[in-house]
């Protein structure tokens, strides 16, 4: 399996506090059958203002660290990053971390705020594929405008958008919102992979198998397959060769 969305790189956002909790969440993901991982801390302006050069030199600390143990795993690195009007400034100066390429675009992990769809992201959206970079929509079954009226989503897959579903949310641990808006969109092929957002051992830890083990359940084993490996093995390739 392979593990698009989390937040591990030591010390950088609100992930893993240090480099012991870093290599503990690698361990974590190796034990659920994780084989491939990118890494993708927070870039929110103001808040978490991290860059590529920042990334880079937290992934190679990393890298370090785990080439001392006897782990099967490939680490790389992206970001999440939050939407704001700079994006479109950001991608044109090549200053914003992509977790992979889809269909000849470049594919950026967009964070939208927890409470709303903010007014203009249609826009936003139209600009970035004109310009190359694919949005991948992060945990949009956890937007709670979307959990009011999922049917808000449509002009989103319309444009292309691809989305990623929070592991911890199928497997029932955010709440029976989330996992009943998840379960209907996943039933309606609205989901391109599925990845932990793993951000700590204790708060939220890697649990790629357990929603693999509920995908086949609900979709059969083939369909959970391409949300966990195949389909990311697919997008991240580009950042393993």
């Amino acid at each position: 399996m392979i593990d698009m969305h989390c937040h591990i790189l030591p010390g950088i956002d609100d992930g893993a506090k240090d480099m012991a909790e870093s290599l503990s969440l690698v361990q974590l993901a190796v034990e659920q059958g994780v084989k491939r991982i990118v890494a993708t801390p927070h870039i929110q302006l103001g808040r978490y203002d991290n860059t590529l050069g920042i990334i880079e030199a937290k992934l190679f600390q990393l890298r370090t660290a785990l080439s001392y143990l006897n782990l099967d795993v490939e680490v790389s690195a992206g970001a999440e990053i939050r939407i704001c009007p700079e994006i479109m400034l950001l991608v044109q100066q090549n200053q914003l971390p992509f977790i992979g390429s889809y269909e000849g675009d470049n594919v950026m992990l967009m964070e939208l705020p927890h409470s709303h769809v903010p007014p203009g992201t249609d826009k936003l959206i139209n600009w970035l594929m004109k310009n190359g970079v694919r949005p991948m929509i992060a945990h949009p079954e956890r937007n709670r405008e979307f959990q009011a009226n999922p049917k808000k989503i449509e002009p989103f897959i319309r444009q292309g958008c691809l989305f990623q579903l929070t592991a911890s949310v199928l497997t029932g641990d955010m709440g029976d919102t989330s996992l009943s808006l998840a379960k209907k969109w996943l039933l309606n092929d609205v989901f391109t992979i599925i990845a932990t957002d793993s951000h700590s051992v204790k708060r939220r830890p890697p649990r790629l198998l357990g929603a693999f083990q509920e995908a086949s359940r609900l979709l059969g084993e083939e369909k959970a397959i391409d949300l966990v490996s195949h389909t990311p093995r697919l997008i991240s390739e580009v950042k393993f060769n």
